[in-house]
């Protein structure tokens, strides 16, 4: 095999997928390999399926809303009880963690499980509510995974509906000011809130500085009152299960709605979708997220041909993600520089476990390594998700995080890094002084040595 075939191994297993692992040979054809994930993908591999889904993580919640009301008139024993039902959510977000790692390190189709990630991050939510504890992972399994090989539209209907980016982006407490509520409550001052509008079109679909105003956000705000859910904000009384996704007419603001020149009829539920498949389709959209595509998957600093062609590639074919993702991949600019991108602390930890082998009792640290080297799992510190440059991840004290952990997770028991290992992990891209230091070192330093170095840190 060619030095040019055994670098194309390495980016298809460590930029395009999650890192190679020792017991999976490297494909010999590394284009067909990625699209052949396309159909053997598994949406709800076995970690995933074994966790409580956005229903009963739901039920739980409700229970536990009861017993804190119960508990103001109840005994010191029962409040006690009640917080530690509300203390409990946290050992399932620890599980939906665990199943998305576990996910990702067992994968047999990582570059599919890499493509999980990027919409995740793109519809970024953080768990940094109480209904969001142990919402954000079923959010990620439902709303994200079916739709990874679908449409674009679709993904944006099940994520911007779903109950967990409503709670989120505050859609739960938006009321039309003309709505039979909001006339009736005036004096409470009820409110549209433009939170989910806003980043919908600036973060989800047609991108910043992409032409639209402030009074498009104000009317796709105002078509998307009376979407709320179940037992919070306006819903509050609702009958139902607890944190379904619910429309309220009596929220609803009445009227037709301009949005980007376009005038939608008066349509209760439909109004706002009518707009989002709309917005959607925009030829600002397809390049919004052909740009984020090539960031990722290509460099820092998107080449505008690869742009361009998954731009098309994505108005040509009515937003078909597939279609997108073979553009891409025939891009030739996508296998022409290895090591271009910088690996994220989620990129070299889950890589890290792959190619450690690392077993259930293992991973189940990941998160608090995630804490501490600055991206834990479904925590961002904002709607716009992590950053996805080299600049954000590749600073001193980041690198001395990762130095520390390698050397405390990977130091026991003693693993020597052999050349036949180390050309399985990163093929054709060890240099030959990397690995002279490595075989200089330390049998229980040689794996961590790996991790830490220049070739691992990147993909």
């Amino acid at each position: 095999m060619t030095q040019g075939s055994t670098i194309r191994q390495a980016i298809a297993l460590n930029r395009f997928g999650l890192g190679a692992r020792l017991d999976q040979p490297a494909p010999n054809d590394p284009q067909a390999w990625l699209v052949a994930q396309f159909t053997s993908f598994n949406p709800r591999p076995a970690p995933i399926a074994a966790v409580p889904d956005y229903r009963q993580v739901n039920a739980h919640i409700a229970e536990i809303r009861a017993a804190q009301r119960a508990a103001r008139t109840m005994s010191p024993e029962a409040q006690a009880d009640a917080r530690a039902m509300n203390a409990g959510l946290r050992d399932i977000l620890k599980e939906h963690v665990q199943a998305r790692v576990t996910s990702a390190v067992n994968s047999e189709t990582p570059f599919a499980e890499r493509l999980v990630h990027f919409w995740a991050n793109h519809f970024a939510l953080s768990a940094n509510k109480a209904d969001l504890v142990v919402g954000a992972g079923p959010f990620e399994f439902e709303a994200i995974r079916p739709h990874v090989f679908g449409r674009f539209s679709d993904m944006v209907m099940a994520v911007e509906y779903h109950p967990a980016m409503m709670s989120y982006l505050d859609q739960s407490v938006s009321v039309g000011p003309n709505s039979p509520m909001g006339r009736k409550f005036a004096a409470r001052r009820l409110g549209l809130n433009e939170n989910l509008a806003r980043e919908i079109m600036e973060l989800h679909t047609l991108g910043v500085r992409s032409g639209y105003s402030q009074a498009d956000v104000t009317e796709f705000a105002r078509a998307l009152t009376g979407h709320t859910i179940v037992g919070t904000g306006t819903a509050a009384n609702v009958a139902g299960d607890y944190g379904t996704a619910y429309f309220m007419p009596d929220i609803h603001e009445p009227g037709d709605r301009m949005v980007l020149g376009k005038r939608y009829a008066a349509g209760g539920a439909e109004q706002s979708r009518t707009i989002l498949a709309d917005l959607a389709a925009r030829p600002e959209t397809a390049k919004f997220v052909a740009t984020k595509l090539t960031r990722h998957f290509v460099a820092d600093d998107p080449p505008a041909a690869v742009v361009a062609r998954l731009q098309q590639a994505f108005l040509a074919s009515g937003g078909d993600l597939p279609t997108v993702y073979r553009a891409l991949i025939a891009s030739p600019e996508a296998w022409a520089t290895p090591l271009a991108k910088f690996k994220s602390p989620w990129d070299w930890t889950i890589s890290a476990w792959r190619a450690a082998g690392a077993d259930q009792a293992a991973i189940g640290g990941t998160q608090f390594m995630l804490q501490r080297l600055g991206q834990p799992v479904w925590l961002p510190g904002s709607p716009a998700g992590w950053p996805d440059m080299s600049q954000n991840w590749a600073g001193s004290d980041e690198l001395m995080r990762r130095v520390d952990i390698a050397g405390r997770m990977f130091a026991q028991p003693a693993r020597p890094v052999t050349p036949q290992m180390a050309q399985t992990l990163l093929p054709g891209v060890l240099r030959a002084q990397t690995s002279a230091v490595i075989a200089k070192s330390p049998p229980e330093q040689q794996l961590a040595l790996l991790f830490v170095s220049p070739e691992f840190q990147r993909r």
